[in-house]
């Protein structure tokens, strides 16, 4: 059965046009860190509540991009009837990022990426190990190093699940592709990619000058534990400070 944007209620479909105004301005953030170049790289995001996701349009230059061209795929993959016109696809790594919803239901949003010092990494096949405090923050650990797989249908997404669950770490270089990132939306998924990016090159500058220093596991675990339970303001803070 064809599931049309147009079959759902109100409520849904303001939940759907959300996202893709969500996912069409987090690309903005790609070209702007120099983390992809042309029309490479992808972010979506799981609709909450529903079996939908919002994902970029295959081969769009980031400057055309805009809400009405995010295409709404099912968590098999399948464009639904969104609105858009029939002959814009979902990007082309549309497989993995249905496979990742699929099986990591914590996952609500994805990113992929070329960004250049990660790549590196990944073509090398070699994990960035954590030698840097921003790094033990945010990934908990190395940055792990997936399989390399094929692009075009779900192995990719195999290789990412099977690498990061269990993991700490939101990032993962499929090897010989890319840096593949997850989040609680969109938003943290498209942050573990830049904070991917820059501890890449940090960790190549530090191993140009010699071995870089190793954190040890229990300092590991204790900044991560801060950064994600301490670090940054209470939930429900007022926007303005009181007079």
């Amino acid at each position: 059965m064809t599931v049309r944007l147009t079959d759902l209620d109100g409520d849904a479909q303001q939940r759907v046009a959300a996202a893709r105004e969500r996912v069409a301005a987090l690309h903005a953030e790609l070209p702007r860190n120099g983390l992809v170049v042309w029309t490479a790289g992808n972010v979506s995001e799981r609709v909450a509540d529903l079996e939908l996701f919002v994902i970029k349009p295959s081969g769009v230059s980031y400057d055309e991009l805009d809400a009405d061209r995010m295409v709404v795929c099912d968590l098999d993959g399948t464009k639904i009837e969104d609105g858009t016109p029939a002959q814009l696809r979902p990007s082309s790594d549309t497989a993995a990022h249905a496979y990742v919803y699929r099986h990591m239901p914590e996952v609500g949003g994805v990113v992929h990426t070329h960004s250049p010092y990660a790549t590196a990494w990944a073509a090398r096949g070699e994990p960035v190990p954590c030698v840097l405090t921003a790094m033990a923050d945010e990934f908990g650990g190395d940055i792990p190093v997936g399989p390399f797989a094929l692009i075009g249908d779900d192995s990719i997404g195999r290789g990412i699940v099977d690498t990061l669950r269990g993991s700490r770490s939101p990032a993962v270089l499929m090897r010989s592709h890319g840096p593949f990132t997850i989040g609680r939306d969109a938003r943290a998924a498209v942050k573990a990619a830049v904070m991917c990016e820059d501890v890449a090159r940090t960790v190549h500058l530090a191993r140009q000058l010699g071995q870089p220093l190793e954190i040890a596991a229990s300092d590991i675990d204790a900044l991560h534990d801060r950064y994600q339970h301490v670090y940054g303001q209470p939930q429900g803070l007022p926007e303005e400070p009181p007079v």
